[in-house]
């Protein structure tokens, strides 16, 4: 498998785009207000919402610069709209008409001619003809006036320089004061034959296609609320992601709300889901069909804490609410509180349904159910209703973290119950309306299996979910992919494994997911997570998540025939290869300007090295062994082990090798892996070589000093990995013999016998393979 990060304007594969296609417009709002956009026909769009505020506003957007979608994806930033017109039929109802005086308003934002930034108000009603709620509505940028009233309060609109532009939806009891509405008021608007024309009416779009590739995408309706579901599908399938969507349906949108206690909170009153909710669900579940995708959806215990009634909330020892720490703030619901668990299964029951009535199979996974552990180890056992179950004095468990008493183990053994038991209560309560619903259980591994807290899987994995419990076991560890720690990945899978029994066979692997653009350099590690998820035989494997994938560029891709080992571990014939010459090359842009001085640009960090075996061939049985060696390559094909004669040790070039001579990393206590490098050179303009073929046998280990004979073991491609991970500021350093990787430069071995016989030396051209 192989991957890229693209950036902007890299794609190649392009087409065009009418501005203003319903499929790329967004909504965006303040909470507690809801809203949602889908893209009805080519031409077409509805906006739902529901206000609970006579404050309340959302805006209907199109962006000149594509913010989100994938680089080989995104539009064209396109800010001059000048020779663009634009008319639509506009349709409302539960929305502030277009007459009134808060009426539907386009915003322009941009700069004027001289470059300075502004803003336009342009009141649709002065363009608009027919009803206040059932209008055509033409718009002309070249002639396009802000102000309410025209011609007096007339603002002309410089449309040569726009950023965005939104138009404005309000509720109908809208005054501009922060103050309850009498009751949620929901609306919606639709936009129909929309018409864009003119020299400006028509921008680029990337248009990439990769081909299918095994991976399965996961997404979460918090982070997609506000696009449309026919966007992100189009960046799903383009991007060569197959089979299965993983959908978590989140935590802080979906709910309906109602007054209570002085706030708002989530409500089933007229259903689970609020009304922009649902429409954006049927949308997507309708396309998943469409473009057959099967979909799983995603239920967690976690909740908008500002919406959740407080005796439903998970709390420690002190009464402290369990907390996440996200943006925004949410909190974990109690398994142990039947108000809580029973809004629960009417929502995943909700959800379901809407992929049920689109003629999809049901497929339901309880995400990352758990009693949630504070930053200082400290488990929210001791809501009230948990007190209740666990017979109203459970001891205290000040941290989770090291052994425990047996009253402990018991309170944890009791935790764990109540969790399986709540769990197995949300899966049958979705099977109540849809017997054949495929169940799937979802636990984050580097908190659940937390090797610093041995017990903590009596209450976070337990026993009542082995299998056959759920029809999946879904594992996630990114956490440890992204740190580099494998070692813990793979030590976490084996006890996943051996606690609940699910084989490779009846498991999901989530690989993913960055959470920083400064950290983008993780998708390597990703990726190779994903080959190990796959390698591993499990049903799917998951990236995680597509924001995420969109942000920094990443492309996956399978290279070639998987089945086709392009590399033998075999070496070269070392007789032959001991006279080679070699030939160290880089690669340097040179660019010399007028005035002679010259600007140079390093294209590689490494060399690259170039060898010629033909030196070594001095006989007859040279010749014929060469020969065998080739042929049994494919001659270019496969790559193999050559040793180079003037460099080969970490000590040095041909040096005797110690265990301090490289350093290859300084421990955090986390970090459980670490690549073999070379350095040449000091300082910051040393070359660091990675070294992906270390001689078996040869390789001696130090940490902090000391020798290290034991609690490492050599992964494939030259990467030390420590059972338990070497400690803050310990250096760890290794010596090392080692091979070049290497693959004959051409297809075509050359050799005269006649001119062999008369001693000329034969070409036998050899180049590094790159595998870091």
């Amino acid at each position: 498998m192989g991957y890229w990060l693209a950036k902007p304007g890299e794609t190649r594969a392009k087409s065009f785009l009418k501005r203003f296609d319903p499929r790329f417009w967004t909504v965006n709002f303040p909470r507690p207000i809801m809203a949602a956009v889908t893209s009805t026909a080519p031409d077409a769009l509805l906006v739902t919402a529901v206000f609970y505020k006579s404050n309340d506003l959302a805006g209907l957007i199109w962006e000149s610069e594509d913010r989100l979608d994938h680089p080989l994806l995104a539009y064209e930033t396109a800010l001059d709209y000048r020779g663009c017109t634009v008319s639509f039929r506009w349709q409302s109802a539960g929305i502030m008409p277009l007459d009134a005086v808060n009426g539907p308003t386009l915003t322009i934002e941009g700069r004027d001619p001289a470059g300075h930034p502004r803003s336009w108000y342009v009141r649709l009603w002065n363009y608009a003809t027919g009803s206040s709620s059932d209008a055509i509505i033409s718009l002309d940028f070249d002639s396009l006036t802000g102000g309410f009233s025209l011609p007096g309060e007339a603002d002309p609109v410089f449309a040569g320089d726009v950023d965005r532009m939104f138009i404005s939806l309000v509720p109908p009891a809208y005054t501009g004061v922060d103050a309850p509405l009498a009751a949620p008021a929901e609306g919606w608007v639709t936009i129909s034959q929309i018409l864009c024309d003119g020299p400006a009416s028509t921008i680029l779009v990337g248009d990439v296609i990769v081909p299918a590739h095994g991976l399965s995408m996961a997404t979460g309706f918090d982070d997609s609320y506000n696009q449309t579901p026919a966007r992100l599908l189009r960046g799903m399938l383009q991007l060569g992601y197959r089979g299965t969507i993983n959908h978590y349906v989140g935590m802080s949108h979906y709910f309906r709300l109602q007054p209570a206690l002085g706030g708002l909170y989530v409500s089933l009153s007229e259903g689970a889901l609020n009304q922009p909710c649902r429409v954006w669900h049927a949308d997507f579940a309708r396309r998943c069909k469409m473009l057959d995708y099967e979909l799983i959806l995603s239920l967690s215990y976690e909740l908008f804490d500002v919406h959740c009634y407080n005796d439903w909330k998970q709390r420690a020892y002190n009464g402290e609410s369990a907390a996440t720490g996200y943006v925004p703030p949410s909190t974990l619901l109690s398994p142990a509180h039947s108000g809580a668990m029973g809004y629960l299964q009417s929502v995943a029951r909700a959800f379901v349904q809407i992929a049920v009535d689109a003629s999809l199979a049901p497929r339901f996974q309880v995400g990352e159910p758990w009693w949630w552990v504070m930053p200082d180890k400290r488990i929210c056992l001791y809501d009230d209703a948990a007190r209740v179950a666990f017979g109203a004095n459970p001891p205290e468990i000040i941290s989770v973290a090291g052994p425990k008493t047996a009253a402990q183990k018991a309170l944890l053994d009791s935790a764990g119950a109540i969790l399986a038991a709540s769990t197995a209560a949300l899966v049958a309560a979705v099977r109540l309306d849809h017997p054949t619903t495929q169940s799937l259980l979802l636990p984050y591994l580097p908190t659940v299996l937390d090797e610093a807290s041995p017990e903590l899987n009596r209450a976070n994995v337990p026993t009542g979910w082995s299998f056959p419990a759920f029809d999946l076991l879904q594992l996630e560890d990114y956490d440890w992919v992204t740190t580099g720690n494998r070692g813990a990945s793979k030590r976490g899978v084996a006890l996943a494994e051996a606690r609940l029994g699910y084989p490779p066979s009846k498991q999901h692997y989530f690989a993913g997911f960055v959470l920083s653009p400064n950290d983008s350099a993780q998708w390597a590690l990703i990726d190779a997570a994903a080959d190990v998820g796959r390698k591993r035989g499990v049903a799917a494997t998951f990236i995680w998540a597509q924001p995420q994938v969109n942000r920094d560029g990443y492309v996956h891709f399978d290279e070639g025939d998987s089945h086709v080992q392009p590399f033998d571990d075999v070496q070269f014939p070392l007789e032959i290869g001991r006279s080679a010459s070699v030939t160290p090359g880089f690669s340097t842009t040179i660019i010399t300007t007028a005035s002679g001085h010259e600007q140079r640009n390093v294209d590689w960090a490494s060399g690259r090295l170039r060898f010629d075996a033909g030196p070594g061939v001095r006989s007859d049985a040279d010749l014929q062994k060469l020969v065998a060696f080739f042929r049994a390559r494919r001659g270019a094909a496969r790559g193999f082990r050559f040793r180079d004669p003037y460099d080969y040790s970490s000590n040095g070039m041909a040096g005797a090798v110690t265990a301090s001579d490289q350093l290859l990393g300084i421990g955090d206590g986390i970090r459980t892996e670490f690549p073999l490098i070379k350095k040449y050179g000091e300082g910051e303009d040393a070359e660091q070589r990675r070294i992906t073929r270390p001689v078996a046998g040869t390789v001696l280990v130090s940490r902090g000093g000391m020798l290290a004979t034991g609690g490492w073991t050599l992964l494939e491609r030259g990467t030390l990995s420590f059972t338990a991970p070497p400690g803050n500021e310990v250096q760890v350093r290794a010596g090392f013999q080692f091979d070049v990787p290497v693959r004959f430069a051409e297809d075509i071995l050359s050799i005269n016998a006649v001119q062999f016989l008369a001693g000329d030396v034969p070409s036998v051209p050899l180049i590094e393979v790159r595998e870091d």
